[in-house]
This record gives structure tokens, C-alpha cells and sequence, in this order.
């Protein structure tokens, strides 16, 4: 009888209930006989690294003075912390409220935060990822204002009502005690006084606490005898408060534009009433209104006059005046225009005693789109340089590159051009965010971002250590005409705004060759040089790529279709370049009217300065067709060892000698084919007007409102977006300024396009999606390896064309590369995403490179430094496959065996949704498909066999800016733009992130308070002085009793013992609270080791004056005393 293994059943249902490779079992089976894979399951897990860039909507902001640690918060929730230059942090709400405001407990490691949502959360920044250990919900009222004074662990909360309530910070509960509205305003007032808009304490004496409400009533409350002292009154609501720090005086800040002084002592009037930059009358009238003064600071200095420092306060005939902040020293009033309006600011000083002198340093601005510092120290209030990377939006980011394991030398390169570019006029001195420290652990090998941005600039930056600084900027912008005004705008724009948007980039790291495409169809090709040049004419090269007169039907039935082209040029092939002189002397119409052989951009015909960095070398423009606008570059792909850019749109494919400067092919996507092509095309619908406006459409049938259409022309640089949407593209795009609507529409792109997914084959137009150069064996009967070039088309098909590349560098110069077209490759379901060639162990084949040389260096050095490096070239035997391509499409990914073309390996990625963005990467165990989809989910898979490896649902919607920008790379590196000014970088190697927690930086550092200021002998003899308070014996629960339950919830964060015990359970549970208890009795230790230092310190000052009374009595009787 037959034994029945259960195990096998298992096995056999297993591979029929998933979607894993579905290759030949012979053919499969060989394969993996031959080729050993490395990569595990194991060796994959996905976790978030770094944020980068600028806070995005900031709403608050705090200030550590002892740590000097920076803590933003945003209208998400968000909290950025920023110390010394490589060291952020990044961490979430769970509510993703607005952050209203920020307060630090100042040298102990923690923050609080107050959101929109009426909670407040205690942070504990004592370790290198922030976690939540507290957290207070208000039910019944809402918070307007906090205050936690220096070195106290009662909270003041002010209210929307007027109430003021107290939490205790160390067990985040609520005080019996509270301040009522009707308590603290006068008994004949009939009115409510309004929100709280500020608290704080008498510098001098704690026991006193001004109370600011917004309809400019102050009342400073006596917190033992819980009456008002004094009351103060305004006619103008207030907005800031701030003390002397002697606490005699304090300043308000009003709706009018005007500043009030106040005498503690003296409630019945303002000591002083000044409107800044309001026009004082002559004839001693009150000055005119100004806008109002959202914010005031008085910060007094030891030596020299006190600064008040202000926000806002300009005259109302100031219109389209930028925001600014006003400092007046003394009689000295400077007035610092800033380049985006103003969220807060906050004044540096030395000590953070309230009752001390405070000698102001610097000021830091939030903007909404900025953070500036500025030098008090210095005239003419410099700012300083700063070492975070917040100009990632300086422009718009419309595409983005990454690239991990770079070769060494490139890092230094770019910095030492990049360091000329740097503005000067910076402050002498260091930074004065300057806490935290860097991390242990960092990665060996350099890694680089590269960000294309709507002004048409390219930016590099050194992303090596999970830090970010940036390299050097490009201006392509350079090699064109800009119009001054809008009637100099030419006519031939196919954008109405930003029409030198950088689209997509290619660039080889080893030769350091760059290619960018831009919106308006254009090419630019950079060499790298070190020496300045000055190029007397740019070289442009106009290609004209005419519209097919065709459109696929279905790809079921083949037709009859024009011969391929097998000689080499373009010559032979019915569509036409033309490479004209500059500048363009091509006719601007046709005999019918149309605009025709006519670029969207204007070339300079003035001598370029062109300084050390990268240099244009050609510029390369499609041009008009009869009235027909060049279509946007989909596909572009350099290579510098062959010297050849190619790139593809909806009209065809072009291959550009950059060398030479001349086009060797220019043919639409039907003659690739040849006579096999597989598509059925009917003729073209006649062609419609130009819309006057619009966007990205929606691929329904259905048109969208203005809200929900995609924003940017640079969306296409998506290769699936572009061939889905392609057919109902508007030629005309426009750039939104406005980022709400920026969000609806990109929030609309998975609601739209994953509804449109079943349509990829019923696309009416080919678009080139993708492109690949490679030496390989692209024909069945070829024997020997030869230069190709892959093309990838939106209809899933794989095509190929041999290139007959001159072997040495003179012949290169003087004859023609030769073309040949080798047809269709392999088909998959979607458009092809990426191309990759594998050689005959598996490993990952790259493009030949030729290594990098001065191109304005001496001959002699030239031929020192110029080698081609190409790629071992792949031979092969009679009947016998010697190296695999694998092509990724939006649905599928397939492996197949070269030259006999056969498929060895199949995987379907997925069913419902499509691939956004994939790329064969090198990891350190061996190499993976990595791939994005739009639902959200990251996936490997193992290479040759397609094995899945990891999926994990990341993101839960995608939206137009994370599929423009996500990108992979080596190392299991990937990053996205999380925001328009930030970059999420994260990985996807279980190394990578076990190693996490030592490449992080630290926030919190011991660092001894500063001492504070000493009260002199006749004030601590007579009672002058600081004051303290025992708020324990007002506040705690035995003086005040318990506050109300239903006023606040009092929720247990993740970072607290009892949320770890909600939260954990199990072996790895009990760690993890094991592990939180060590931390905190770390801390319980080190709090008790500072107390006994400072007991023993107590008792050594004790026994010195023992001993010194002791000495001068020693020898004295009894009656001498």
C-alpha cells in the first residue's frame, strides 16, 4: 500500500493557492540546478530610517537652552527634532492633530505637546526614537494655552472658557486646583473675558501668575490666597505677553499694532504705549492702526540696552509687503524681511533662569517654508549657515533618484564644485542648535539622492550615515532663453508654468555623464569637468518625431506593417530630424498656417560661461509637427561607453550620438516590430483642438473638476502613468500654487487610476516606457555578445535593436554606429517598468561605462584617465543559453534565458493593482527585484526564480507625489517624498534596520545645569530676590483635593510602563517591559546619584565651616566667648 505524506499534500496546495513562479518544471528545475540563490526571507524587513528636509505646515515650535535641542511641530502631528548638523529625529501623533504648542521640561529629556484635539502628551527624548509615556484627553474644554515653568512639574492649562487647570507632568494627572474666569476677572464685569491667550510666573516670585486673556484683560493671580492682585485693562485684545526679567514690568502685544508697558504695581494705566511702525501725527494724535503684533519678546542684557523682539505690527499701506521681524535695541529699530510669513519665533539666550539677566544671542524664525537664525552679536543681524538640509523645496521636487554604493571619489568631486556656489554673507559663528550626538554605527559606503525640480535646477546630495547635505546644484535653465514677461513668452510652450521642469534623469556614476529630460521635450547631455569654460556656441540637435498614423486596436491579430530599418542612421526611416545649426533657422509655419519644425524652447545664441561642475555638451529639442506639439519624453536611458542617449515617447523611440552629434534612429513604435508586429492599428481620429488649460486627466471616461486633477507635468515621468494616460493628456499643464489643492488632487490619484487598472491593454497609443542598454545576445542565431539597446513599451513588449558600436576611439569619431532592428523579444501583462541582464551565475550584469576623464584636460591626460570598462560579454555554444534578462512590467515579472528566448521564470506581482515603480537592486546577500505598487505594498522577489521574498503593506494609499519621487536602490535603500518638503528615506534589509538603533543619533546628553544667579547678600538679608514656591503644598492632592474625572482622560502611553503592559504580553513582552523598567531605574539611579553628589557636597561645605569655627575657638576659655 502507498504511504501517504501529508507533508507533500501541504507543499503541492501551497504552490497552487499562491502566485510564486510559474516556470516550466523542466526548464525550472535546470535553472536552479544551475544557479545557486543566496537570498532569504530572512534577510528582508521594512522599516522607516530618516526624514529629511523642512517640516511641512509647521504650527509650533520649543526650545531646549541647556540641551540646545530644537523641537518643531506641524498641522499633522508631526514632531521634528533637530540638534548639531546630523542629528533629526522624526516621530508621529497617533491623531495626526495640529500641534498648537510646544514645551520642554528643560534638562530633563522630555517634551510636552498640546494639540488641536485638546490632548496633551509627554515625550520622553531619553531615548533615540521619542515615545509617548503620558497623555491627557480634555473632554469638556478646549486647551487655548500652556506653561510649564523652569524646573517645576505643574502644568498650567488655559482654556477656552477662562478656566486655568494644573496637571501634574510626572504622573500626568489633574489638579484639584483651578482658576476660574469669574474668580480672576472683576465681580462687576459682565462680560467673558475671552480664551486664555497667556500664562506665565513673576520671574521674581512663582507664587504670582499673570493670566493674559484674549479680550485684553491680564489679571495677576496670587496662587496662595487664590484672588486676583491686580487687574489690568485694554481695549484691544492681547496676543503675547512677555516679563523683565526683574519682574516689575511686563509688555503686551495688541491687535492694533501697539506695545503696552505695565507697573505691576500700577493697574490703572500703561507706563508706556508705543505702535512701532505706526505714522506718529503731528498734531499729537493717536497713530493710525497697524496690523497686529502677533507676538512679543523682552530679553534684557547685563551690558548695553534690553531687545524687544516682534512679529507682525506693520502698517495697513504696506501692501504686498513680505512678513518681518522687528528688533529694537535701544533707540535702534531694525526691520528684517523674511521670504515666507511667519509662524513663531523665539529668542537664544544664555541662561534659562527667568529671574537673570537673559542675554539674547540669536533668534530663531519658524517661517512656513523656512528656519532662519539670526545673530543678535553681530551688526546688521546676519543669519547663520545652516547644516540641515531644508531647502529640498527651494523649487518644487517633480522627480528623484537614489543611488547607494557609489564609486569613493564621487562624494569629494561634487563637494569641491558644489563649495563655490555657497552664499556668503553667513554669520561668523557656529550653529547654535548644537545638541545631541551622532550615531555609532553608519554605513561603508557612500550613497547619493539626485532631485530634479520645476525651476529646472538638478541638485546632489551626500546622503552616506543616514545624514543629508547637499553636494552641488545645476541650473539647466542656463542653456536657454528665459522671456522676461509674459508677451515675450513664446508661443510654442506646451506648459503654461515652469517649462524647464526637470521630467526624468539618467546618469552614469562611473563616467559621470548626465542626462535630464525635461516637460517642453527636450534632452540635455553634462560631462563632468573641473575647469571653467566658455562654450562660444551650445550644440542643439532638433529631432522631429512624427505622430503615428495609427493606433493599437487589440494585440490579438498582426498586420501588415513598413519594413523595419536595418541600415544604420536615420535615413532610411520615414520620420525626419533635423540637426540644425544654431541657433534654429527652421520656418515657424507650414503652408497651411500650423506651426511646424519649431522647439518649445529657445536656445541661447550668446556665449555660455560655464563654471567647474557639470557643462552642457548637447542640447537636444523635438520640435513641433504640422500644428501637432512634441509629445513629453516618457523613457531615457545614456550610456557613456557607447556614447549613444536614447529616449522614447508616445510617437517613437531616438537614439542620439552625443559624440558625434548627429541622430542615428528616429522611428515610431510600429516599426520596431518590423512585419511581426502583433498589433492590430486603425488609423488615427482626427487630430482635436489644443484645450486652452487643463491637467492630467482622468483615465475614465469621465473628466475630473479642477480639484481633482493632477498638478504637475512632471507626473509623467512615471513611465504607467504617462502610457495609461497618454490618450487624454491635455498639451498644456499647469503648476498649482496652492498646496491644498495640491493634496486633493494627489489624495485623488489611487481613487482614479486604480480604477482604470483593467484598461493597460485598451490603451489606443504605445508608449516607450522603458529603455536598457546591455551587451548581449539579442538574436536566437547570435553566437557572440554585441551591443543592444532593450526597449520597453506600455503594451508589455520587449524589443530589442543591435548597435554596431566602433571598437576604438578614433574609428568611434569618424564612422557611424550601426542599427540593427532584432524585433520582439518577450510580451507581459502592462506596460515593462525595468529591464536587467543577469550572466550565466545569476549575478547582475551591468552596462558597459567608460571611466571618467576631463573633458577640457590636456590629450595626453585625457589618455591616461579614458577607459572603457565594459561588461564581460557573454558567449555562448551551439544550442546553449549563456545569460538571462529579467523584465518587470506593471503586472508581471519574467526571467528569460538568452539567446534561445525562452521563458524560465514567471510570477504575476499582482492582480488588482499595478507596479508603480521597480528596480533590480544588489543586496548584500545577493541581488532582488524590488517593487512599489499602487496599493501600497513593497515586494522582492529572488532572482532568477522570482521567488517572493517580502510584502508588506506599507503605505495604505499612494497619491501622484510618492509614485512621481519612490524610488529603490542598493543595499536595500529606497526613499519617497513624504510631503513637497520632505524625503522619507526607509529600508527594506533586516541588517540594516538590526543596526538601526546605533546609526541613529542621540537627542538627550548629560549636561549639568547651569547654576542659578545669585541673590547678593542685602537681598537675601532683607527678603529681596526670587521668591519660591511650594507647589506641592498647593497643587497636591492633600491642599487641593482630586479634580473632576470627567474634565480628562488620562491615557497611558506606548513609552510608560502600563501602556507596555497594555500593550505587550508574552517572552517578548515581559523584554520589553523588563527593558523599560531598567531605563527607568537607570534614570531613578542617576537622579539619586546627583542628589547624593550634591549631599556630599553639602556636607564637605558643612564640615569646612565646622572646622573653621572650630579653629577659632580652639584656643579661647569659656568667659571669652
Amino acid at each position: 500500500m502507498k504511504k501517504f505524506n501529508i507533508r507533500k499534500v501541504l507543499d503541492g496546495l501551497t504552490a497552487v493557492s499562491s502566485s510564486s513562479s510559474s516556470a516550466s518544471p523542466q526548464t525550472g528545475n535546470k535553472e536552479n540546478d544551475i544557479i545557486q540563490e543566496t537570498l532569504q526571507s530572512e534577510h528582508f524587513q521594512l522599516c522607516k530610517t530618516v526624514r529629511h528636509g523642512f517640516p511641512y505646515q509647521p504650527s509650533a515650535m520649543a526650545f531646549d537652552p541647556v540641551q540646545k535641542i530644537l523641537a518643531i511641530g506641524t498641522q499633522s502631528g508631526a514632531l521634528r527634532l533637530f540638534g548639531r548638523a546630523g542629528v533629526e529625529c522624526y516621530c508621529q501623533h497617533e491623531s495626526g492633530s495640529a500641534v498648537i504648542q510646544l514645551q520642554f521640561l528643560i534638562n530633563e529629556g522630555a517634551l510636552v505637546s498640546v494639540l488641536a484635539d485638546d490632548s496633551v502628551h509627554l515625550w520622553n527624548l531619553r531615548q533615540k526614537i521619542p515615545a509617548v509615556l503620558h497623555s491627557l484627553k480634555f473632554s469638556r474644554e478646549r486647551i487655548t494655552f500652556c506653561h510649564l515653568p523652569f524646573q517645576s512639574k505643574w502644568l498650567y492649562i488655559g482654556t477656552e472658557r477662562g478656566n486655568i487647570h494644573i496637571v501634574n507632568v510626572e504622573s500626568f494627572t489633574l489638579s484639584g486646583y483651578v482658576i476660574m474666569w469669574n474668580k480672576a476677572i472683576e465681580l462687576s464685569s459682565k462680560t467673558h473675558p475671552g480664551p486664555v491667550v497667556h500664562i506665565s510666573d513673576n520671574p521674581m516670585d512663582e507664587g504670582k501668575l499673570l493670566i493674559g486673556f484674549e479680550c485684553g484683560f491680564v489679571v495677576l493671580w496670587d496662587l496662595k490666597s487664590k484672588k486676583a492682585d491686580y487687574r489690568y485693562t485694554y481695549d484691544e485684545a492681547i496676543h503675547s505677553v512677555a516679563w523683565h526679567h526683574e519682574g516689575k514690568q511686563f509688555v503686551c502685544s495688541h491687535s492694533d499694532g501697539t506695545l503696552t508697558t505695565w507697573n505691576v504695581r500700577s493697574p490703572a494705566k500703561p507706563a508706556q504705549i508705543i505702535t512701532p511702525h505706526g505714522k506718529q501725527p503731528k498734531d499729537g494724535k493717536k497713530p493710525e492702526p497697524c496690523k497686529p503684533i502677533l507676538k512679543v519678546e523682552y530679553k534684557t542684557a547685563r551690558a548695553g540696552e534690553a531687545f524687544m523682539i516682534l512679529s507682525g505690527g506693520l502698517s495697513y499701506d504696506t501692501v504686498g509687503r513680505r512678513a518681518c521681524l522687528t528688533v529694537m535695541h535701544g533707540k535702534s529699530t531694525a526691520v528684517l524681511e523674511m521670504d515666507y510669513p511667519i509662524v513663531d519665533f523665539l529668542a537664544l539666550c544664555e541662561t534659562p533662569y527667568p529671574n537673570d539677566f537673559q542675554e539674547p544671542y540669536a533668534v530663531v524664525v519658524l517661517l512656513e517654508k523656512d528656519l532662519v537664525v539670526i545673530d543678535l552679536a553681530q551688526p546688521g543681524y546676519p543669519s547663520f549657515e545652516s547644516p540641515y538640509p531644508l531647502s529640498i523645496h527651494e523649487s518644487p521636487v517633480t522627480c528623484c533618484e537614489y543611488f547607494a554604493d557609489c564609486p569613493t571619489e564621487l562624494i569629494p568631486a561634487l563637494y569641491s564644485v558644489g563649495s563655490r556656489q555657497k552664499r556668503q554673507g553667513y554669520s561668523k559663528k557656529e550653529w547654535p542648535i548644537s545638541g545631541g550626538n551622532w550615531g555609532q554605527g553608519a554605513q561603508s559606503y557612500p550613497e547619493i539622492i539626485i532631485t530634479g525640480h520645476a525651476d529646472g535646477s538638478v541638485k546632489f546630495w551626500d546622503a552616506s550615515a543616514l545624514m543629508l547635505q547637499v553636494l552641488y546644484k545645476l541650473k539647466t535653465v542656463k542653456v536657454f532663453e528665459k522671456a522676461r514677461n509674459k508677451e515675450e513668452k513664446p508661443s510654442t510652450d506646451i506648459v503654461e508654468e515652469d517649462p524647464f521642469a526637470i521630467q526624468s534623469l539618467s546618469w552614469c556614476p562611473e563616467s559621470r555623464v548626465l542626462c535630464v529630460a525635461g516637460v517642453s521635450a527636450h534632452v540635455l547631455v553634462y560631462w563632468f569637468s573641473k575647469q571653467e569654460i566658455t562654450t562660444e556656441e551650445v550644440q542643439l540637435l532638433e529631432v522631429r518625431m512624427q505622430p503615428e498614423l495609427n493606433e493599437v486596436d487589440s494585440p490579438d491579430a498582426g498586420g501588415e506593417q513598413a519594413s523595419a530599418v536595418s541600415t544604420p542612421g536615420a535615413s532610411s526611416s520615414p520620420q525626419t530630424s533635423d540637426p540644425q545649426k544654431h541657433p534654429s533657422t527652421s520656418s515657424n509655419n507650414s503652408s497651411d498656417g500650423l506651426r511646424d519644425n519649431v522647439p518649445c524652447l529657445r536656445v541661447r545664441n550668446t556665449p555660455l560661461k560655464q563654471s567647474p561642475g557639470y557643462q552642457v555638451e548637447l542640447v537636444i529639442q523635438l520640435v513641433w509637427v504640422s500644428g501637432e506639439p512634441p509629445q513629453q519624453i516618457t523613457s531615457l536611458a545614456v550610456n557613456s561607453a557607447y556614447g549613444l542617449v536614447a529616449f522614447g515617447n508616445s510617437n517613437g523611440l531616438a537614439v542620439v550620438d552625443y559624440l558625434q552629434k548627429t541622430l542615428l534612429i528616429n522611428v515610431g513604435t510600429a516599426e520596431l516590430y518590423g512585419s511581426s508586429d502583433p498589433h492590430q492599428r486603425q488609423p488615427r481620429s482626427p487630430r482635436k483642438a489644443r484645450q486652452p488649460s487643463g491637467g492630467l486627466c482622468d483615465v475614465n471616461d469621465g473628466s475630473l473638476g479642477s480639484e481633482d486633477r493632477c498638478k504637475s507635468p512632471t507626473s509623467g515621468f512615471l513611465h504607467n502613468l504617462v502610457m495609461n494616460c497618454k490618450a487624454k493628456m491635455s498639451r498644456k499643464f499647469s503648476m498649482a500654487a496652492d498646496q491644498k489643492q495640491e493634496d486633493a488632487r494627489d489624495n485623488s490619484f489611487s481613487r482614479s487610476r486604480s480604477s482604470s487598472v483593467t484598461s493597460i491593454d485598451k490603451e489606443s497609443r504605445e508608449v516607450i516606457s522603458s529603455l536598457h542598454f546591455c551587451d548581449c545576445l539579442s538574436r536566437k542565431s547570435e553566437v557572440a555578445a554585441v551591443t543592444s539597446l532593450w526597449v520597453g513599451t506600455s503594451l508589455g513588449t520587449m524589443l530589442a535593436i543591435s548597435l554596431n558600436v566602433p571598437s576604438t576611439p578614433e574609428q568611434r569619431m569618424q564612422q557611424t554606429v550601426g542599427i540593427s532592428f532584432c524585433g520582439s523579444v518577450v510580451r507581459l501583462k502592462g506596460g515593462i517598468q525595468r529591464m536587467a541582464l543577469l550572466d550565466s551565475t545569476g549575478s547582475l550584469q551591468p552596462p558597459a561605462y567608460e571611466g571618467w576623464y576631463d573633458p577640457n584636460a590636456p590629450e595626453e591626460e585625457k589618455e591616461k584617465t579614458r577607459k572603457r570598462r565594459p561588461a564581460s560579454p557573454p558567449s555562448t555554444q551551439e544550442n546553449q543559453d549563456s545569460h538571462y534578462a529579467v523584465i518587470c512590467s506593471e503586472k508581471q515579472a519574467k526571467v528569460v534565458a538568452l539567446p534561445s528566448q525562452n521563458c524560465v521564470f514567471e510570477h504575476n506581482i499582482t492582480e488588482n493593482s499595478f507596479v508603480l515603480r521597480a528596480d533590480v537592486v544588489v543586496m548584500p546577500a545577493g541581488i532582488c527585484i524590488a517593487c512599489f505598487c499602487a496599493n501600497g505594498h513593497i515586494m522582492t522577489l529572488s532572482l532568477p526564480s522570482l521567488r517572493p521574498l517580502l510584502d508588506v503593506n506599507y503605505l495604505p494609499l499612494t497619491d501622484m507625489r510618492i509614485a512621481r519621487t519612490f524610488c529603490f536602490s542598493n543595499q536595500g535603500q529606497a526613499l519617497y517624498l513624504t510631503s513637497p518638503t520632505e524625503i522619507q528615506r526607509l529600508t527594506y534589509s533586516q541588517e540594516t534596520c538590526d543596526n538601526l538603533q546605533e546609526m541613529l543619533g542621540e537627542l538627550f546628553t548629560p549636561v549639568e545645569t547651569p547654576e542659578a544667579p545669585n541673590r547678593g547678600f542685602f537681598k537675601g538679608l532683607f527678603g529681596g530676590g526670587a521668591q519660591s514656591l511650594d507647589r506641592e503644598d498647593l497643587f497636591g492632592e492633600l491642599a487641593a483635593g482630586k479634580a473632576s474625572r470627567s474634565l480628562a482622560q488620562h491615557i497611558p502611553g506606548p513609552g510608560s510602563m502600563e501602556g507596555m503592559k497594555g500593550a505587550a504580553s508574552g517572552v517578548v513582552g515581559e523584554l520589553a517591559r523588563a527593558r523599560i523598567a531598567l531605563d527607568e531605574r537607570g534614570q531613578k539611579l542617576g537622579e539619586l546619584e546627583e542628589r547624593t553628589a550634591a549631599m556630599m557636597a553639602s556636607a564637605d561645605s558643612f564640615s569646612k565651616h565646622a572646622h573653621d569655627v572650630m579653629l577659632k575657638y580652639k584656643d579661647k576659655k569659656w568667659y571669652q566667648l
